[in-house]
């Protein structure tokens, strides 16, 4: 589906120019993916959120064997409204899927397929798209490219998945998703130096490691060092311990395909991933947003601010506006 453009009001002084690619199959014409971007970058940050989609068509939710469960155990439920509001707070680029994981998940690889639940299994002339690129490999655990069970819940699926229905997610998902998420790194960097891509997720409730009082309710990720400058890293952790909000690095979650993929930090694009804990930002149920979003909301946008100036001064983009807007 070519790209449809439109403008969203951000702001009385600011308006963000959104752009649809992409398509949800079985949905007509219905977009896979809005990106937004305001009038000018006020960071050199691209705010992703890839899991948070809740665009089901009719056909994919009468297949599923129990809907409501499978759908509130895969959705980064409601984190993208997380995502609008710090884009909005820090000027920041903003892509969100609205294809949901159900359908497709964009972290992981296009070959991380689970061939059995596909009709016919895998084709002799299936292409490994990104042989390059180191996949998690969780197809065999189901939870694969398309996810086919559910840690707990069994299968989430009642017969198997065409190869044909395969293909269109694959194309019009997936590869349009990170085409366009690269195509915007790219923009951002040759404008400003460097680029980052904050990767929004959010995560069910943790309990404390061992030895520790407090569980995490932020998990950064950054692929053990390997997608991001480790000054990114060390200031975010020092942004949530400074503000009282319990924080773990890499584990239990160290990103996935998207950083492995997009992550370049001696090309200066930079990639990091955020889990947000549902319980901060949803009501007790964890079903709808709740009391705290706001409060989480402005504490990442902060954070996203201070990731941002400290990107710019690692390509050299120190001045005092930049650090002012950290501070």
């Amino acid at each position: 589906m070519p790209p449809v453009n439109r403008s969203l009001p951000d702001s009385a002084a600011n308006v963000r120019t959104a752009v649809s690619g992409g398509q949800v199959p079985g949905l007509g014409s219905a977009p896979a993916f809005t990106l937004t971007v305001p009038p000018r970058l006020s960071l050199p940050v691209l705010v992703a959120v890839p899991h948070a989609g809740r665009t089901y068509p009719p056909a994919v939710t009468a297949r599923m064997r129990d809907p409501d469960l499978a759908q509130l155990r895969l959705e980064d439920r409601h984190v993208d409204r997380l995502g609008v509001a710090i884009a909005r707070e820090t000027g920041a680029a903003l892509l969100v899927a609205h294809a949901p994981r159900a359908l497709l998940d964009l972290n992981r690889a296009e070959d991380d397929i689970d061939w059995d639940m596909v009709e016919g299994g895998k084709p002799r002339d299936f292409p490994s798209a990104d042989p390059g690129q180191r996949g998690n490999a969780r197809a065999r655990s189901g939870l694969g490219l398309v996810p086919r069970r559910l840690p707990g819940s069994g299968e989430i699926w009642r017969g198997r998945l065409g190869p044909a229905e395969l293909a269109a997610r694959i194309e019009g998902i997936h590869r349009a998703y990170h085409q366009t998420l690269a195509a915007q790194l790219a923009r951002i960097r040759a404008q400003w130096g460097v680029a980052l891509l904050i990767d929004l997720h959010s995560m069910p409730p943790l309990r404390p490691a061992e030895g520790e009082m407090r569980a995490p309710i932020f998990v950064l990720g950054d692929r053990f060092g390997a997608s991001c400058d480790n000054v990114l890293m060390g200031r975010a952790l020092t942004y949530l311990e400074g503000r009282g909000a319990a924080a773990a690095q890499n584990r239990p979650y160290s990103g996935g395909y998207v950083l492995d993929r997009h992550g370049a930090p001696q090309d200066s694009v930079h990639a990091m991933q955020i889990e947000v804990c549902r319980a901060t930002y949803l009501d007790r149920h964890l079903t709808e947003p709740g009391a705290g979003l706001p409060a989480v909301a402005a504490m990442l946008a902060g954070l996203v601010r201070e990731l941002g100036a400290e990107a710019a001064l690692l390509a050299g983009g120190e001045d005092n506006g930049m650090r002012q807007a950290a501070e």
